[in-house]
């Protein structure tokens, strides 16, 4: 089995493929990352075929590794990477119990982080690649880890996944093309092509620091924001941790603690500009 090891924040991976090509398009996407210190890594993600033949013969891809979910459907081999990052991201989504885990982006600027949950198409990822590249610093795109004892965020600054329009957005907006991995097309996402965080959030992927405003954006809406209650940002953010409910006490100890200590609100955008325009006047006003 071909493999590839690296290290983002507080995770050491090695990932495993029968496959060569995917393997490879994942060294060009993480280029730079760190390997595991001391070379050992403590997560394994993996991709394989669902039975053997399935290597041959019409190619399918099923995502597994330390931990796995019986249901999960495989996919077309063109679609291998999409599928390692999957199993990337289910070993933490099923297997973290340091950290809490949120369902969000977050970028930092002066120490403070600001943390934007969100559903698919809600626009987290695409908000967080451009303030990433203007003035900001990307921690994290698909899981915001929270450190248990002192309430920190910890960089986790993955690959982000870009989704159909945010594709071309991006791809103007960032001139070196090393940093996109390929174009895949047809997945259960729709378009999507990853994108490297630049080298900064790279270089200080072990800088934690302080979370200060909570934001959920909604793509695709005339302008508008509204404050979000301390009961409902309760609510919202245990709804979209993988892992609130198995980190008992302490999980809830540290929910409790960011719903009562974070500011937060909802804000409608119908395009980037106006989005980033919302964010930066939010944050104004709590001193981000």
């Amino acid at each position: 089995m071909h493999s590839f090891s690296l290290r983002v924040g507080p995770i050491s991976y090695r990932v495993g493929s029968a496959w060569r090509a995917p393997i490879a398009a994942l060294r060009r996407l993480y280029a730079g990352y760190p390997p595991p210190e001391g070379g050992f890594a403590t997560v394994t993600a993996r991709i394989d075929a669902p039975r053997p033949w399935r290597r041959w013969i019409r190619p399918q891809v099923a995502i597994g590794g330390d931990h796995s979910l019986p249901d999960t459907v495989p996919m077309a081999l063109r679609h291998a990477l999409l599928a390692a990052e999957m199993a990337m991201n289910m070993q933490v989504a099923l297997g973290e119990r340091r950290h809490l885990l949120l369902h969000a982006s977050a970028v930092e600027r002066g120490g403070k982080v600001l943390i934007m949950p969100g559903e698919s198409g809600s626009g987290k990822s695409t908000l967080a690649a451009l303030l990433g590249e203007s003035g900001w610093r990307l921690m994290s795109d698909e899981f915001v880890m929270i450190d248990l004892a002192d309430g920190m965020v910890l960089p986790f600054p993955r690959a982000i996944s870009l989704k159909n329009s945010a594709i071309a957005e991006m791809e103007s907006h960032i001139a070196d093309p090393e940093r996109f991995g390929p174009h895949l097309a047809g997945t259960p996402k729709g378009e999507l092509r990853h994108l490297r965080p630049n080298a900064e959030s790279i270089a200080r992927m072990d800088e934690p620091a302080r979370p200060a405003l909570i934001l959920f954006p909604s793509y695709g809406f005339e302008p508008a924001s509204d404050g979000v209650s301390r009961s409902e940002l309760f609510a919202r953010l245990t709804e979209g941790s993988t892992n609130y409910v198995a980190l008992g006490q302490a999980g809830f100890g540290m929910m409790t603690r960011i719903a009562d200590a974070i500011p937060a609100a909802r804000f409608a955008y119908p395009d980037s500009a106006t989005a980033i325009a919302i964010v930066e006047q939010f944050c104004a006003e709590v001193g981000i």
